[in-house]
């Protein structure tokens, strides 16, 4: 491990730097114009009264250098709970030190320890560093799904039509 590498639990004060990393990843992703989450919004999310996900913050030396944002699944096929990776992302100087993976057995060790059988994320196709990366710690594609989303307009439209 990177030496100075330290993983944490976010805290509540720690939100203006998630909402940092999340637009350094949306950045990297070329999707910054889709990020309209506020500081309050990730509060809320993460330490409100019924937070919907969690989050871990590394560290090198005491400066933020990357970060794992994730939410509780259930899969009915197993019976058993997972988790769900919405985001991994490691600042471009801090890459290749061992950071993400640092990150992912972290995460790991979580999942194992709440009895979760599967840790799952989506990966842009064209991201092949980070395809190669998965592929190396022994994660699988999930090549024969497909994810669909319902946003916006065609998600009130639906709302509307079954009223």
């Amino acid at each position: 491990m990177t030496p100075g590498l330290h993983i944490a639990a976010a805290t509540e004060r720690d939100v203006p730097v998630i909402l940092q990393l999340i637009k350094g990843l949306a950045d990297y992703e070329k999707l910054a114009h889709l990020v309209t989450a506020t500081e309050d919004d990730l509060r809320t999310a993460l330490f409100g009264a019924s937070p919907v996900a969690e989050a871990v913050i590394a560290s090198i030396d005491g400066r933020p250098v990357g970060y794992a944002l994730w939410f509780q699944t259930f899969s009915t096929f197993l019976g058993r709970r997972g988790v769900y990776l919405e985001d991994l992302f490691v600042v471009p100087d801090a890459r290749g030190m061992g950071v993400g993976r640092a990150l992912l057995a972290h995460l790991a060790r979580i999942a194992v320890e709440r009895g979760c059988e599967r840790v799952e994320w989506a990966v842009l196709d064209w991201n092949d560093p980070a395809i190669r990366f998965y592929r190396r710690i022994g994660a699988e594609p999930m090549d024969e799904w497909t994810v669909y989303r319902l946003t916006g307009e065609a998600l009130r439209e639906l709302v509307e039509s079954s009223a």
